[in-house]
């Protein structure tokens, strides 16, 4: 099966890609933003992932690129750039490759146990439906969700759990689906935004965004470009601000950074405010497209702010999940 990168051409333009340049592609996955810098100039990519799985997938790349290509299996909140680098670019979310197969338990298309663990180790999202209180489901399904009816879902869950745990994708999307009563002419199913809160805390996804964008905010010289392709509002929100906050030579705070000083040099500077979004043609070839944003900002030569903190979106859950963990 292909995979196509969503909003690959306007992420090479924001990029500015130039031969003898160095670029760091932060979420490798199946590989398809690595390619095409490598084909668009002569320059270096130094690419992470944190999936074993895309690490085995980039094995040809590295060792076909004649040393213009180096894949780190890691997480790209410990990016650490040996020197500094003209690009950073994130394509955040899960993968197609992770959503297409099956056992990996992403996607409730086909029946798998309901995992979610990007690096294949430590607490699943089963051990989450399954130990969680019905009070932090609540709380994950509201506010990393972003999902109305979250308490009949905790509640449905806690429920079913009592007569034996639950542990495979497809009975636990039905389940979902049933305690809100059912599609009742919904686009996508209910399911959806359950699973997508599910996986953000398994994967500690808005904590490693958090560290991701300090990281390739201390890697990048000045003229680098910052590049962020997001799937959901919560992450497009926490780039938004992160990006402007650092354009801004007065540091205001936010919920995302709350402890800013008063005053700060900015150390990113900003060409487009507006996210750019894909076309009617890329989505039509491409669903995955639909949701996408496309953010950029170019560094400074001003030094890096404080390290970034991930919001506390979901206390009682995080709360909750750090003690099992």
């Amino acid at each position: 099966m292909s995979h196509a990168p969503v909003l690959l051409a306007e992420a090479m333009e924001a990029l500015a890609l130039t031969d003898g340049g160095v670029y760091v592609d932060a979420t490798f996955g199946g590989g398809g933003y690595s390619r095409e810098m490598l084909g668009k100039a002569d320059c270096r990519v130094v690419a992470y992932d944190r999936d074993p799985d895309a690490i085995a997938r980039g094995a040809e790349l590295a060792a076909s690129a004649k040393g213009k290509f180096t894949l780190h299996q890691g997480r790209f909140g410990d990016l650490a750039a040996d020197e500094l680098v003209d690009g950073v670019v994130f394509d955040l979310g899960v993968s197609s490759f992770q959503l297409d197969e099956a056992e990996r338990g992403f996607s409730f298309q086909q029946d798998a146990d309901l995992d979610m663990r990007m690096e294949k180790e430590g607490l699943s999202a089963a051990d989450a439906v399954n130990r969680l209180s019905e009070g932090a489901l609540a709380d994950l399904i509201y506010r990393y969700g972003e999902d109305d009816d979250s308490r009949r879902i905790a509640r449905a869950i806690v429920q079913a759990r009592a007569a034996g745990a639950i542990t495979r994708t497809l009975p636990f999307a039905k389940l979902v689906e049933d305690s809100v009563g059912g599609r009742r002419g919904a686009r996508t199913h209910p399911a959806t935004k359950t699973f997508q809160a599910l996986r953000m805390l398994v994967n500690d996804e808005l904590g490693e965004l958090a560290r991701g964008l300090s990281a390739a905010e201390r890697a990048l010289k000045p003229g680098g470009r910052l590049v962020v392709v997001s799937f959901h509002s919560l992450e497009d929100r926490m780039v938004k601000h992160f990006i402007t906050e650092r354009a801004d030579a007065q540091g205001r705070g936010s919920r995302y950074a709350p402890d800013l000083p008063p005053e700060r040099a900015p150390s990113f500077a900003i060409d487009r405010k507006r996210a750019t979004v894909s076309s009617d043609a890329e989505t039509a070839v491409n669903p995955r497209a639909r949701s996408a944003s496309l953010r950029w900002a170019t560094r400074t030569d001003a030094p890096a702010w404080d390290e970034l903190e991930p919001p506390a979106l979901a206390p009682r859950a995080e709360a909750e999940w750090q003690k099992l963990d």
